[in-house]
């Protein structure tokens, strides 16, 4: 028995050791840590718990029977981030390129299985050159399992992809179906052709960080949620995210002791923002006054900039903030940042996170390119989100709020629990001054001094209809508070709404818009 214990010993020493000191520097010298490397800063200390350390593949062919390292390229396991239980599984870039064939696929489901029987987070560090070519259709047939299995688990327990190097053709369908994704600028690429296929089909030149690296998901193609320096930062950031979701659908997130006072007044939030609803502002900062202790974590922070979605504390419990950026195109509404929010209140919803919506939006975009993009489609995908939702919902008009933006901004209408507004607040079909010249068209026409009869009715327009307490006045807002309350009253209002119960009609699954 001793020997044979020592003998494992020897075998679990080699395997991780890696493939090689050869292999080890080779993935150094391209800026990346190695898989255990990741896991141990993914993870509390000492408490990774291995799961198949030992699987080799059997596959046959292509030399492939000459080399059966263990792991066969992908580490799995769980552990914890602070004190909660994670599962995570990892290539290893080192062993076959990371390459998915059929025992490291095998691996993979197993531990997917595993998280959401236990109902615990699900993190893939991923650093893989797609499907093992030498194992065929085998190889893709894994991947279906993987796919299927996120399917299953989306909304049930959080998943989080961290592109950490290449991620390439169906591989890359993975990522795209779990809720958040991380990527590591210069070293992580994702992408379904790479450019050599675009150079022959298209004839267009591109890198492959041009074509698929973090800043262009981060920033143009929306798939990447979060993008940074160094694997390091991105890990310390992933254990952030977790520490703000829950385990599974069935709890809520986790609450922590907070020092910042529940009734502290927000003072400057009425300098912060202008009553002059055309003068511009920075909303993160709005949100940096009301939030425990002035921190959140911007979710997309760099694609759809005219919205923002983040989640943050107040009063040690886990919010998620949509609200309007009036420093980028004023804050509208268009095609991405509808996507953006909806996908964002849908995850909200799904894991008990309380929505606050800060309201200050002049309408939609206007223009060929949003209506034959399909405006109306993806701004439908806002307002299903918002009207599916049964979280608590609060939302805050701090100025403008117009027409069909207002509507699907979390309106008292579409079933926000409660509706808030400082007294610049403005709630109208539209704008004053668009309304007079509509409505008042023939008036101003007919005037000797038209520009001065169209100020003189925009202001008799302003004073009948657009007043700070005409909703109020219709139960349209719940109350008009100052804004140096804000903190308080929404603290007060979500404690209020903790154990809020909402019964869903019996059906399958909806049919949002697509």
């Amino acid at each position: 028995m001793r020997s044979q214990v020592e003998e494992l010993a020897g075998i679990r020493e080699r395997v991780l050791a890696g493939p090689g000191e050869k292999a080890t520097a080779a993935q150094k010298a391209k800026g990346k840590l190695t898989v255990r490397e990741r896991i141990d800063l993914l993870l509390d200390e000492g408490s990774f718990h291995e799961v198949e350390q030992l699987r080799r593949h059997r596959a046959t062919g292509f030399g492939l029977e000459a080399r059966k390292p263990y792991t066969d390229g992908v580490v799995t396991g769980w552990g914890t981030v602070e004190g909660r239980t994670v599962f995570v599984y990892a290539h290893d870039f080192r062993i076959f390129g990371g390459a998915l064939g059929e025992a490291h696929a095998a691996k993979i489901h197993k531990i997917m299985d595993m998280a959401l029987a236990a109902g615990a987070p699900l993190v893939s560090l991923n650093d893989g050159a797609g499907a093992r070519i030498q194992e065929g259709v085998t190889a893709l047939a894994g991947y279906g399992g993987i796919f299927r299995r996120n399917t299953a688990a989306s909304g049930v327990i959080p998943q989080i992809s961290v592109m950490l190097g290449p991620c390439a053709g169906g591989a890359a369908y993975s990522p795209a179906l779990t809720d958040f994704v991380f990527m590591v600028r210069e070293t992580s690429q994702m992408f379904i052709t790479g450019p050599d296929v675009v150079k022959a089909v298209t004839g267009e030149e591109i890198s492959q960080n041009g074509l698929g690296g973090a800043d262009v998901h981060a920033e143009t193609s929306g798939v990447c949620h979060f993008a940074y320096d160094d694997e390091e930062t991105c890990l310390e950031e992933v254990r952030y995210l977790l520490s703000l979701l829950p385990r599974n659908n069935r709890e809520t997130p986790p609450a922590v002791p907070c020092d910042d006072p529940a009734d502290r007044r927000c003072e400057a939030l009425a300098d912060l923002v202008p009553a002059d609803g055309n003068r511009p502002y920075d909303m993160t900062r709005v949100i940096e006054e009301i939030v425990d202790d002035g921190e959140y974590l911007e979710v997309h922070q760099r694609w759809a900039r005219n919205i923002i979605c983040a989640l943050a504390r107040l009063d040690g419990q886990v919010v998620g903030i949509v609200a309007n950026q009036p420093q980028t195109l004023a804050g509208v509404l268009d095609i991405e940042a509808s996507e953006k929010a909806a996908r964002f209140v849908q995850m909200c919803d799904a894991f008990s996170i309380p929505i606050v919506t800060l309201l200050d939006v002049p309408g939609f975009l206007p223009g060929v390119d949003q209506e034959h993009g399909g405006i109306i489609r993806h701004g439908a995908k806002l307002l299903y989100a918002y009207c599916d939702a049964t979280v608590p919902r609060i939302s805050l008009i701090l100025r403008k709020a117009y027409g069909g933006a207002y509507i699907v901004m979390d309106s008292q209408s579409i079933g926000a629990d409660l509706t808030y507004a400082w007294p610049t607040n403005e709630i109208a079909v539209m704008g004053a001054e668009g309304a007079a010249n509509v409505i008042f068209r023939r008036q101003i026409a007919e005037a000797d001094d038209p520009e001065a009869r169209r100020a003189e009715l925009v202001k008799e327009y302003k004073a009948e209809l657009m007043h700070p307490y005409y909703a109020a006045e219709r139960g349209l807002v719940d109350d008009v508070i100052d804004p140096a309350d804000t903190r308080g009253v929404l603290i007060g209002a979500l404690a209020m709404l903790r154990t809020k119960h909402a019964e869903r009609p019996a059906r399958k699954h909806g049919n949002p818009p697509q």
